[in-house]
């Protein structure tokens, strides 16, 4: 970490399909100071998709190397390949001082908190269930039953919500990106996040506390 830089922080960012976590994280990362936490996968790239930015492409072999090694935060698979979020990438852009962000279902969410206590954890939803049923059914990219199959799994992830650090509502996609900001503010005031700030009062006194 460079001399007189904080560290920086994971911020996980969760909520169910139509609460619009995409839209938010995609807004975040241009912003000062956010990484993306890019995920490594197994499968091939698709048409459009960079090495290292959309996600990192590799074996199943050195995948599971990594996995074995304990390396990832999370990981699973999906539709015979498998996806995770290698540690190493997450602690170097924190020691840089960057605030990583990690767009995740909920599941994925409380396995990274477990390994990794000091995530921050942010639930993103609409207003109302019924604002939620709207948007899924405005998207137009599911079929009545992959609707119904959504809404039922959002009302089990809302169950977990008790386990988040802080709730968004995400009625007016500014002020949800206003009061993440203001997260990331207050939570990089704790003092255990601290310590130049803290060397600096002390100076030289610093091995007399």
């Amino acid at each position: 970490m460079p001399l007189g830089t904080e560290k920086g922080q994971l911020l996980i960012i969760s909520g169910p399909s139509g609460s619009g976590k995409g839209t938010v994280t995609k807004k975040l990362i241009p912003c000062d100071n956010y990484a993306l936490s890019v995920s490594m996968t197994t499968r091939n790239p698709r048409p459009g998709e960079v090495h290292g930015v959309d996600y990192i492409f590799c074996t199943k072999e050195h995948f599971m190397e990594i996995r074995d090694n304990d390396g990832f935060l999370e990981h699973a698979s999906f539709s015979g390949n498998y996806y995770g979020t290698p540690i190493s990438y997450v602690e170097q852009k924190i020691d840089e001082g960057q605030t990583v962000v990690l767009e995740i279902e909920v599941v994925g969410a409380l396995q990274v908190k477990d390994k990794y206590p000091d995530a921050i954890l942010v639930f993103l939803m609409p207003p109302t269930f019924d604002d939620l049923r709207r948007r899924l059914i405005e998207r137009g990219t599911e079929c009545e039953d992959e609707i119904e199959r959504r809404t039922r799994r959002a009302r089990e992830e809302m169950v977990e919500l008790k386990k988040y650090d802080y709730l968004v509502v995400n009625d007016d996609i500014e002020q949800a990106m206003e009061d993440i900001h203001m997260v990331v503010k207050a939570e990089k005031m704790k003092p255990h996040r601290s310590q130049c700030k803290i060397e600096a009062f002390y100076g030289d006194n610093k091995n007399e506390y």
